[in-house]
């Protein structure tokens, strides 16, 4: 099975995760002859890649976000190239957390970072530009788009894989479901179907105990986490009834509420409603969903920290910051 690799706008996080499957990636390179992983692992070019007949790759992965036109294109040329093209990781499949940057323009987030931050010293006010010439050489850069984009924004996906990164054990699990064919329908989410909550220990429901109403909001900073019980119970706005649990429930357990980074437990599409229904059915009264608000002064930030873009809110948001644009123009 030839199998390709794409990074685009990532970090480079969900390529260690199937490096650290370690002996079972060697195994599993028994069934699958790497014909392209750039950047991170191969010197392989684009060029490379474009040149390679269309549906010649059996099986393609593409991690991270859709931020430049260069990422725009790369996605498309893997899609022309690939049989089978998975989102692999949550910036892939949602947007992640650079998706948050859909909740300002192009404009604002350039002039924030190279001219009003504390730490820049630009007293020219020189931003990136697509092409500039330096000591007579012409230098490009890929141009921002608009807006951040899930890979599905740009073409079609046939399956989505969450976590930021994915767990190495589910991503084992993932590349044997692949190569022996056992494989969900076409569209779907590749994951077990459990919820970060059936896999932490903290869950009252695990310990035969009811789950009581929550009386106080708190941000992880405030207080000191109990050890043993639910984290939701004690106030901090753990995800996690709402996330997919490949992961295992890693941060509940060492005390860390969960953010969404696994994405919704299929078949909910969008994120962050259903787990504002979740989390704020579980509010005591309405003074604790005030002081919610209070705590989280943008609340869309706490509930699609990792899937702004490929939520009904991430559209609406698009939509009214274009005309936004165009009325300044």
């Amino acid at each position: 099975m030839k199998f390709a690799y794409l990074l685009v706008g990532g970090c480079g996080g969900c390529d260690m995760a199937i490096v650290d499957l370690s002996e079972k990636l060697v195994d599993a390179l028994e069934h699958l002859e790497v014909v392209f992983w750039a950047p991170t692992v191969a010197d392989v070019k684009y060029k490379d890649l474009e040149a390679m007949p269309d549906n010649s790759i059996d099986l393609g992965f593409v991690s991270g976000m859709v931020r430049n036109k260069e990422n725009e294109h790369l996605v498309k040329v893997m899609r022309q190239k690939c049989k089978i093209l998975v989102a692999y990781g949550i910036c892939a499949a949602l947007g992640g957390i650079p998706g948050m940057a859909n909740l300002h323009t192009k404009e604002e987030l350039l002039e924030n970072a190279y001219i009003k931050s504390p730490s820049v010293d630009n007293p020219d006010n020189v931003l990136p530009s697509p092409e500039s010439e330096v000591n007579g050489y012409k230098l490009t850069l890929p141009e921002l788009l608009d807006y951040v984009k899930p890979v599905s924004a740009v073409v079609d996906v046939d399956y989505f894989v969450g976590g930021c990164p994915p767990h190495h054990e589910h991503v084992a699990r993932i590349v044997e479901a692949i190569v022996s064919g056992n494989l969900p329908p076409k569209g779907s989410w590749i994951t077990d179907g459990s919820s970060v909550c059936d896999k932490c220990p903290r869950n009252p429901a695990l310990k035969g105990k009811t789950r009581s109403f929550i009386s106080e909001v708190k941000r992880m900073h405030e207080g000191v986490v109990d050890e043993e019980e639910c984290l939701l119970q004690q106030g901090y706005l753990c995800l996690g009834p709402v996330t997919q649990g490949d992961c295992g429930a890693l941060c509940p357990k060492v005390g860390i509420r969960c953010a969404g980074c696994g994405g919704p437990i299929p078949p909910t599409t969008d994120f962050g409603l259903r787990a504002v229904s979740a989390i704020t059915s579980l509010f005591e009264n309405e003074k604790v969903a005030r002081q919610a608000l209070e705590k989280y002064p943008v609340f869309a930030k706490l509930l699609y920290r990792y899937g702004l873009p490929g939520s009904k809110l991430g559209e609406k948001v698009e939509i009214l910051k274009k005309r936004e644009v165009e009325a300044k123009h």
